[in-house]
């Protein structure tokens, strides 16, 4: 147990507070189970960390930060650990990597009946789903979800300037107002561009040479050993998803023809849509409908988008086409704060109201005329005006 704490104290201490993500002030952290869910590589051991640096300064031995993945806890349980923690005066535990832990929801579940003081705050892979793991664990916790850094965060980074969330009826109806207060602290087109490249994942901090390395390994480590061990996904199949995201790499965002894609990669129909709704949970690509209201797991996606630009130039060209970072960032800023689709008139239908296309500043309003809350999203664009509103400012949502 000292080895633990060891980690934990050496981990925190080289813990950096400079990008405070605004989750961790969103978080109820008086509950007593928290779990926090993300993709891989977005900071969720990070922001538990930093919660624990801010909220036990002069007692951080109060709390303990540990991996389940350790090899601590391939001859000690969960329990032992939790019964020699609590009788030392430990109040709050923070375990990294739940779905490595063999039945960690009837231990945890276990654990917060028995301890009645104390606080557990769990994180876990965004594929991990609470209804299935049989403990009943999904009522007692409450559970968030990490995104990557949206534009606004990655601005905040690279400029030590705060700037503030807006709301989807504020960059569409407000834009013209909120644009200038904005472009008066920074610039934001001159930093868009290395957003799209490698601003997603908080890890390009540790260096932007490595980013795309870092975020291959990534990848490997979803597609090898997330899917197979929370979905259930055979190994002997690893190398058909591995060609599946190849194929979406190619084109996306395109409008998929299943019946030859399942063939080219030589699995049925059924098969390749279940799939494809793995790499979404996955974080890796993301399915979009002209019928939100109807989605079931066997529905064929009308377009099919990489989750991130940051995907976009790793896994496919060295230069992407403009139009495509457009369209995936838009999709990505978005959904994290909206439910998006695919729009009969246009390119996006926003929480089934509003209308929005996007395009370079020469794009006219042709295709928009005659439609109620219809807009433009302007790459290129410093401010917006009427229908026209700047593409980064998209970025501005969470």
């Amino acid at each position: 147990m000292e080895r633990l704490f060891r980690y934990y104290h050496r981990r925190l201490q080289h813990t950096d507070m400079g990008l405070i993500r605004n989750l961790e002030v969103g978080i109820a952290w008086d509950s007593r189970l928290i779990g926090i869910k993300g993709a891989r590589g977005c900071g969720k051991t990070t922001l538990m960390l930093q919660h624990i640096k801010k909220t036990f300064p002069t007692n951080p031995d109060a709390a303990l930060y540990v991996s389940l993945d350790n090899i601590w806890f391939s001859n000690n349980s969960l329990s032992d650990l939790i019964d020699a923690f609590v009788k030392r005066g430990g109040t709050h535990i923070f375990l990294d990597e739940v779905h490595k832990y063999r039945d960690w929801a009837f231990e945890i579940k276990n654990l917060y009946d028995d301890f009645p003081s104390l606080h557990i705050v769990f994180t876990c892979s965004s594929l991990l789903e609470m209804m299935k793991t049989g403990a009943d664990i999904g009522k007692r916790a409450r559970m968030y979800e990490l995104p990557g850094l949206s534009f606004r965060e990655y601005l905040q980074v690279e400029t030590n300037f705060t700037f503030p969330i807006l709301k989807i009826s504020d960059v569409l109806h407000k834009h013209g107002s909120i644009a200038p207060e904005i472009v008066a602290h920074v610039k934001p087109i001159a930093h868009f561009e290395q957003y799209l490249e490698w601003g997603y994942y908080p890890y390009y901090l540790k260096g932007v040479e490595d980013y795309p390395q870092r975020l291959e390994e990534t990848i490997l480590v979803l597609l090898e050993q997330e899917l197979p061990m929370l979905r259930s996904v055979e190994p002997t199949y690893v190398p058909k998803l591995k060609q599946m995201l190849a194929i979406i790499t190619e084109s996306a965002p395109f409008v998929p023809h299943i019946t030859k894609l399942s063939e080219r990669i030589g699995i049925n129909r059924q098969t390749f849509i279940t799939y494809l709704n793995y790499l979404e949970q996955a974080n890796l690509i993301r399915l979009l409908y002209r019928d939100t209201q109807r989605i079931g797991m066997l529905q064929k996606p009308d377009k099919i988008f990489l989750d991130n630009t940051n995907l976009l130039r790793v896994l496919g060209s060295d230069s992407p086409a403009l139009e495509r970072k457009r369209e995936t960032f838009m999709v990505n800023q978005i959904s994290q704060v909206a439910d998006i689709g695919l729009s009969h008139q246009s390119d996006f239908l926003i929480d089934g109201t509003y209308t929005v296309g996007i395009d370079g500043i020469d794009k006219t309003r042709r295709q928009l005329l005659g439609q109620a809350d219809a807009y433009m999203a302007c790459d290129g664009l410093e401010y917006g005006f009427g229908q026209k509103i700047p593409l980064w400012l998209f970025g501005f949502l969470y």
